[in-house]
């Protein structure tokens, strides 16, 4: 089986536990996550996270054998930092995260007509309102062919998800392999929270 990281490592150690530090979720500088759209569980479905480096960074596993209305985004020691659920309104459906600090979001899908071309897009509402028509979106999620990027309410980039591309030529990983591009300055645990929620809508977990 061709490995989809050339250093991956399952469980690094947590050396800094208890020390007062800046958000580990927090990135400095554009960092590169891969993700596998799969569960490092047998027989489970769910995805694998790690960073450039090859550390295991987050987790989904979906004990289910089908896609599930709930799922857990998880660190590498199997700590919750999302809870993001598939929701139903009438014919529409949605998705809503939450985390323990507060943090709330609800993703849904955008029906207004645009004009960049063939694109389609979701909306990323933060926030606890269940009425937000007309609300403008905190984020989006701008869809163009096998590739989706987040952009905050001003159009700034935050994210960037397509295919993984091999180093070796001729080496396909995969539909199933990501790569994750954020921006300098952006909290990547939300961020893979709303990845994690649209894959959630799009029945891929």
């Amino acid at each position: 089986m061709v490995k989809i990281h050339p250093d991956d490592k399952a469980y690094p150690e947590d050396s800094n536990v208890g020390e007062d530090k800046v958000s580990p979720y927090l990135t400095k500088d554009k960092e590169s996550f891969t993700i596998w759209m799969r569960s490092l569980v047998f027989h489970s479905k769910g995805c694998t996270v790690y960073d450039s480096k090859g550390n295991l960074i987050y987790r989904v596993d979906n004990y289910n054998s089908k896609s599930c209305s709930e799922v857990y985004l998880m660190d590498l020691y199997g700590r919750a930092l999302f809870t993001l659920r598939q929701k139903k309104l009438r014919l529409f459906k949605s998705s809503e995260g939450h985390n323990q600090t507060g943090t709330r979001f609800r993703l849904c899908k955008n029906f207004k007509i645009s004009s960049r071309g063939s694109s389609s897009s979701y909306n990323v509402i933060m926030g606890s309102h269940r009425t937000d028509d007309d609300q403008q979106s905190c984020y989006k999620i701008v869809h163009r062919g096998s590739a989706f990027t987040i952009e905050d309410g001003s159009g700034r980039l935050m994210a960037e998800v397509k295919k993984k591309q091999s180093d070796i030529r001729g080496l396909d990983l995969g539909k199933d392999v990501l790569t994750m591009m954020v921006e300098p300055q952006v909290d990547h645990s939300l961020i893979m929270g709303i990845v994690i929620a649209y894959s959630l809508l799009k029945c891929k977990l």
